[in-house]
């Protein structure tokens, strides 16, 4: 009798939305705090391989068509990401848009003990700020983005980079740091059918 409610309870769980030809890896995990699907949402043609988090208290994850997030990349809201179309986020990424934890020690030992206690709370200010990750961007292998950032149009972010500002369209950025490395020239950028 137990067992059958928790089934019941796992099947109405919020989890995603996913557009058409859209493919969950293996590897991936979709954890949705929510009680709204549509929280998290992977366009068409897009495969997610790592982890999408939407913290209980709030956040969206808006992921375009024809995108790639890689195997061990963590995408975790608890305000809003929105990554465009044919965007390839790489293996071990991570893209938060909160600090995830108070900067004060106080504070940041009372969360985590509400966490291992009690779940997420539902109300605590982390310092949200949107993230965005424009159309045709790469954030390559190990790289992290950090909240308030805008990765503009056909941008590249170099392994390893940490992100911090926001970076121009068609600009290639790395290091940490994330600083501009060389400029990019979209006209050469050819058309695939």
């Amino acid at each position: 009798m137990i067992f059958a409610y928790y089934i019941k309870r796992m099947l109405r769980r919020a989890t995603c939305v996913l557009g058409s030809g859209a493919r969950l890896g293996l590897s991936a995990s979709i954890f949705n705090g929510g009680a709204d699907s549509g929280a998290i949402t992977v366009g068409a043609g897009s495969i997610v391989k790592g982890e999408l988090l939407v913290f209980p208290r709030g956040g969206k994850i808006l992921i375009g068509d024809w995108c790639y997030v890689g195997v061990g990349a963590r995408i975790w809201s608890a305000e809003s990401i929105e990554i465009g179309n044919r965007v390839m986020v790489a293996h071990n990424v991570n893209i938060l848009d909160s600090l995830t934890h108070p900067l004060s020690a106080r504070l940041r030992h009372r969360h985590f003990r509400h966490i291992a206690t009690v779940g997420h709370p539902r109300s605590i200010d982390l310092g949200e700020l949107p993230v965005r990750i424009c159309d045709d961007a790469w954030i390559a292998a190990g790289a992290s983005v950090l909240r308030g950032v805008t990765v503009g149009r056909g941008a590249i972010v170099g392994a390893g980079a940490v992100v911090t500002k926001d970076v121009e369209p068609w600009t290639v950025v790395g290091g940490n740091p994330a600083r501009v490395i060389r400029h990019l020239d979209p006209e050469e950028d050819v058309e695939l059918p």
